[in-house]
C-alpha cells in the first residue's frame, strides 16, 4: 500500500556549507515526485537523508506512519536506484534482482515467484540468465528498477536514473518508469535536473536552490506560473524584461515595457503596487507570429536581429519596436519560437503579439 513521505525542517551542513537549509515537503501516497534543480542545489542530499545514507543535522522524516530519521537504511522500507545502475557484474539479471530477498532470508520459493513478477513488470524476463555486460544500459536500468521493486518497499527513491542513457533512451525510459511505479502504486521520489523530464512525468514538483524550496506544485502550474525569476529562468526558456506597474484593475494589470504597454492576466504579487519596477517573464512559444486579433492588446512591431532553423520550430531572435518605429535598444531583445518554421531575414518586420495570460509578473 502506498504511503506518505512527510519531511520537516531538514537541514544539513557540510563544514560551513549549509546544503539543505529547512526543507518542508508532503508527498502523498501514490505520487511521483520530482526534486528539482541545478548541481549543488541539494536535491540528491535530501534524497539519502530520506534513504538514511545520510543524516540530517535537524529536522524529522516520517514515511508513513513511522518516524525513520534515525534509521539505518536496511529498515526504512525503501528502494534505491542509482545514478550508474550498481550492478553486480558477476551475478546474472535474476541473481542481482534476488539479492536483496535473499539478504533478507525470504524462502526461496518466494523469491524465485517475487523475482519473476519484478521481471515481468520491467519487462525483462527473458533475459533473466543474462549478465550486465550483456545488455544495454537502458535494460540495465530496468534491471536496476526490478531489483528495487522485488523488495516490495513502501517509498521508491531514484536518483538521476537516466543520465547515462542516450537521448532516445531517455524518452523512452521516462514513461516506462511512470508506468511501473503507477503500476506499483508506489510513492516515489525522482531527483534530477533534467526540466524536460521532471514535466513530462512528475504529479508534482520541487525546484530547489542553495538548499530551499523555491517553488513546489504540479509542472503546469511551475511551468506556467513560476514564483520567481530563477524558478521561471530554471524550467524551460523565458524572455525577461524590465517593466513598471501602471495599475491595476478588473483582474488586468497594466504595464509599461520598454515598447510600449502590456496588460497581464496574471496574478500581481502582494509586494508590486502602482509605480514598481518589476519583471516580466515571456516564454518564446508565447510570442505569435500569425494574425492577432483585431481588437486584442499586446501587439507590437519587431525587427528580427537573428534567425536559426531548429527542424520542429524555429528561433528568432527579435528587438521590440516603439510604436514611432524606433529600435528600443539591443539591451531588449526577445526569443520567439514558430511553430511552422520559415526563415527571416535580418532586418525584417514582424508583428508580435501575446495573450494576457502569458504575461507573468515577477516578484
Amino acid at each position: 500500500m502506498a504511503v506518505a513521505v512527510h519531511i520537516r525542517g531538514i537541514i544539513k551542513t557540510f563544514g560551513a556549507v549549509r546544503v539543505l537549509d529547512g526543507i518542508d515537503l508532503e508527498i502523498a501516497p501514490g505520487e511521483l515526485f520530482f526534486l528539482l534543480g541545478p548541481s549543488g542545489c541539494g536535491k540528491t542530499t535530501l534524497l539519502r537523508c530520506i534513504a538514511g545514507f545520510c543524516e540530517p543535522d535537524s529536522g524529522a522524516i516520517r514515511i508513513g506512519d513511522r518516524d525513520v530519521t534515525r534509521l539505518p537504511p536496511h529498515v526504512r522500507d525503501t528502494g534505491m536506484v542509482f545514478q550508474s545502475y550498481a550492478l553486480w557484474p558477476h551475478l546474472t539479471v535474476r541473481e542481482n534482482v534476488a539479492f536483496g530477498l535473499e539478504q533478507r532470508k525470504v524462502p526461496r520459493a518466494e523469491i524465485s515467484a517475487r523475482v519473476d513478477a519484478a521481471l515481468d513488470m520491467v519487462r525483462m524476463r527473458e533475459r533473466g540468465g543474462d549478465r550486465p555486460n550483456q545488455l544495454s544500459g537502458g535494460q540495465q536500468q530496468r534491471v536496476a528498477l526490478a531489483r528495487a521493486l522485488v523488495v516490495q518497499p513502501q517509498c521508491l527513491l531514484l536518483d538521476e536514473p537516466l543520465s547515462n542513457l542516450d537521448a532516445k533512451l531517455r524518452l523512452e525510459m521516462r514513461g516506462e518508469i511512470r508506468r511501473i511505479c503507477k503500476a506499483a502504486g508506489l510513492t516515489a521520489l525522482y531527483v534530477t535536473h533534467d526540466q524536460k523530464e521532471a514535466l513530462s512525468i512528475a504529479d508534482r514538483l520541487a525546484v530547489l536552490d542553495a538548499g530551499r524550496i523555491e517553488q513546489c506544485g504540479s509542472p503546469l502550474e511551475v511551468y506556467r506560473r513560476p514564483a520567481n525569476r530563477f524558478v521561471a529562468g530554471f524550467i524551460g526558456e523565458t524572455n525577461f524584461v524590465p517593466v513598471t506597474v501602471e495599475s491595476a484593475t478588473d483582474g488586468r494589470v497594466r504595464l509599461r515595457a520598454p515598447w510600449g504597454a502590456v496588460e497581464s492576466a496574471a496574478p500581481l504579487p502582494e509586494t508590486l503596487g502602482p509605480g514598481a519596477a518589476a519583471t516580466l517573464s515571456l516564454r518564446p512559444e508565447a510570442l505569435r507570429l500569425d494574425a492577432p486579433p483585431s481588437d486584442g492588446p499586446n501587439v507590437f512591431e519587431a525587427a528580427v536581429r537573428e534567425s536559426v532553423y531548429l527542424g520542429e520550430v524555429a528561433q528568432h531572435v527579435v528587438e521590440p519596436l516603439t510604436a514611432e518605429g524606433r529600435p528600443v535598444g539591443a539591451a531588449v531583445r526577445l526569443k520567439v519560437f514558430e511553430l511552422h518554421p520559415r526563415t527571416a531575414g535580418c532586418g525584417e518586420r514582424l508583428r508580435v503579439w501575446l495573450e494576457p495570460d502569458d504575461a507573468v509578473l515577477l516578484r
